[in-house]
């Protein structure tokens, strides 16, 4: 497998650095300039840059197990020092947390951890899943709409961790950062996104042009 990621890196060079070295010089001499924040699922099914079609410089992403957002005051630390960075040094002005159907990790907390070693750190992770797993369990019926809501409810609860840290709290309530929560969806390559005027995930298409600043009122409330 490495072999053909080394091969690949050298197609990378012989095709897509050859046809863009200026774009790349201005990188490396100008800095990075993201736009975005994108917090999402370290599932190898979810590329944030190819869903979103996105240029190298445009996306600061934060990767992890389940997309996770945990609050400030969390043991872990990398996710808000990454929130920090965005927000206080790069400037961003949208942070999207993205979630996706079928997600190991959300389907691990919905059957209880089963299969996870007891006491390990992925097992600690995952337990933090749980409160939005007892949501969807509160409001559907069926297994797979409760596990497609239990992906949409750990988004929103991302959202929420979100707003526990100074950084984005200041600049979402000064206008400079707007919070918005998508979940991608496997089967059919679509996204999703959390429109709070109507309190539901709709096809991105469906999105209303207040939707994005709208979702800080439902991690607020």
């Amino acid at each position: 497998m490495v072999d053909a990621l080394l091969a690949g890196h050298g197609r990378f060079k012989a095709e897509y650095v050859a046809a863009e070295r200026a774009f790349l010089d201005r990188l490396a001499t100008a800095g990075q300039h993201p736009s975005a924040l994108f917090i999402g699922c370290s599932d190898s099914r979810v590329i944030p840059e190819l869903l979103t079609d996105a240029a190298p410089g445009e996306l600061f992403v934060v990767r992890n197990v389940a997309n996770r957002v945990p609050v400030r005051d969390d043991p872990d630390t990398s996710v808000g020092a990454a929130i920090e960075f965005a927000v206080e040094h790069l400037h961003v002005r949208d942070v999207i947390v993205c979630g996706h159907d079928q997600c190991g990790g959300v389907e691990a907390a919905f059957d209880g951890l089963a299969g996870i070693r007891p006491g390990s750190e992925l097992a600690g992770w995952l337990a933090a899943l749980l409160p939005a797993v007892e949501r969807a369990l509160a409001i559907e019926t069926s297994r797979t709409l409760q596990l497609r809501r239990a992906v949409e409810e750990n988004v929103l609860e991302g959202i929420a961790g979100l707003v526990t840290f100074e950084a984005i709290g200041t600049a979402v309530a000064s206008g400079q950062v707007r919070l918005h929560g998508w979940v991608y969806g496997l089967a059919d390559a679509a996204l999703r996104a959390y429109d709070a005027t109507r309190d539901r995930f709709v096809p991105i298409e469906e999105v209303r042009p207040d939707a994005g600043a709208g979702t800080q009122n439902r991690a607020e409330s």
